[in-house]
């Protein structure tokens, strides 16, 4: 998911989106999908979708990551349709689903729940029906750099995920690695003041995701979890143990330039630190706190389909050849490390991400595969997500600068309360 593109590229999409429709399926041949990744990313399924379709042409058009959202809402809310497939960011399924943005798929909810691996199929429902099928899923992994911890006399943690580290064994590990070791940080997580990331903190002590209530509009920021998360999280970086002034996605370098002793990321991360060829490293499974739930983030992309698209049957196809037939969905992943949300995919992809930096990622295989049974916690499902994401990342980058964790998570709490009025 990176955030590239030109504004002029922006301009070109929205240019594009003037044309309305009411839906009904003209039988073009033509399909016109929309999404933030590099051309390159999705051109193998494209391929492999038109080689089986003979005379179809799919029509990609990226857009931005970090302008995606609002220029999809824009566009569809104008019942524009020039959009026929668009990728959906999972938790954003529900107030898509409210707004009328999404064609309804619940004749395949069986297909589907059999498909998709644990986790991946609730985040596409919404009111009992299903909106959207996934795409990809994620994990999170502790990569750590072999030569920082030996100078510092630190056995690595092992990849497996019955002796999966706690977090007080990393950072106790990491401080021990800045002192005697020449490390420069303990500890870096790569997305430093995301929600996916830092969920799993909350989590982990039993604080919950943050919102509550029978329709998932109620925060609850404030738990003793929540707190102690928060407080753990402070201490990071007002202990000098990870660093301040560098924003999500931008941290993987103080990794690969062996700075840190210890790195969160995500399986892009094995693809990016094996072209590292002086970087000698390894990976174990993400930390949890000693006494709490062993939690580790999930979820990414799934595909929808515009209700305005005239073209619905091909839409659907597409969808069905990218979701649930393992062939194509495999054929999502041959351009980027990340993991396919197919059940048959992904017994397929392991060995290939295991072996993709020979030694120093053999163990990824075992933990995907145990994260995905036993530790997965999605994002959670919210019609007020989209307010309540943004201002979570606020709070983040406030508590990470030194603001007191719990008054500004009671702060948090009157936002998300003032922002989810409206959705009363």
């Amino acid at each position: 998911m990176k955030k590239c593109l030109a504004l002029a590229s922006l301009l070109a999409v929205l240019a594009a989106g003037c044309g309305t429709g009411g839906g009904g399926d003209t039988g073009s041949n033509t399909l016109r999908f929309v999404g933030p990744e590099d051309p390159k990313t999705f051109q193998p399924v494209i391929d492999g979708f038109q080689a089986k379709n003979p005379g179809v042409k799919v029509a990609y058009t990226q857009v931005p990551f970090d302008q995606l959202n609002a220029t999809l809402q824009q566009r569809l809310a104008a019942k524009d349709d020039t959009i026929d497939v668009y990728t959906v960011d999972q938790p954003r399924v529900a107030a898509l689903a409210t707004r009328g943005f999404l064609a309804d798929l619940s004749d395949w909810k069986d297909r589907v729940k059999q498909a998709a691996l644990p986790a991946q199929y609730d985040v596409n429902e919404h009111n009992g029906k299903l909106w959207s099928v996934p795409i990809w899923t994620s994990d999170q992994f502790l990569f750590y750099n072999k030569t920082l911890l030996k100078k510092a006399g630190v056995t690595p943690p092992s990849s497996d995920p019955a002796k999966r580290w706690t977090w007080e064994q990393t950072i106790e590990a990491g401080k021990k690695a800045q002192a005697e070791g020449g490390a420069q940080w303990a500890f870096v997580p790569e997305q430093i003041e995301q929600y996916y990331q830092l969920q799993s903190l909350a989590e982990s002590l039993g604080g919950g995701s943050g919102i509550t209530g029978q329709d998932m509009l109620t925060p609850a920021l404030t738990t003793d979890g929540w707190v102690k998360a928060m407080t753990w999280y402070h201490s990071l970086f007002d202990g000098k143990l990870a660093p301040r002034g560098v924003g999500s996605f931008q941290t993987s370098p103080l990794f690969t330039e062996g700075k840190a002793a210890f790195f969160a990321g995500g399986p892009w991360d094995v693809g990016g630190f094996a072209a590292a060829k002086d970087l000698d490293w390894g990976v174990a499974p993400y930390p949890y706190f000693a006494g709490g739930k062993q939690v580790t983030p999930t979820g990414s992309w799934s595909w929808g389909i515009n209700p305005a698209s005239q073209n619905q049957q091909l839409a659907r196809k597409f969808l069905e050849y990218a979701a649930l037939d393992p062939e194509g969905n495999l054929l999502t992943t041959k351009a980027t490390t990340i993991i396919p949300s197919n059940r048959a995919a992904f017994e397929k992809y392991v060995p290939t991400l295991d072996a993709l930096a020979g030694d120093k990622s053999k163990g990824v295989g075992a933990i995907m595969t145990y994260d995905a049974e036993h530790t997965a916690v999605a994002r959670p499902r919210s019609v007020g997500y989209i307010q309540f994401e943004d201002v979570m990342t606020k709070a983040f980058a406030d508590i990470r600068n030194g603001a007191d964790p719990a008054s500004r998570l009671q702060q948090a709490t009157q936002e998300v309360t003032t922002a989810w009025a409206q959705l009363r």
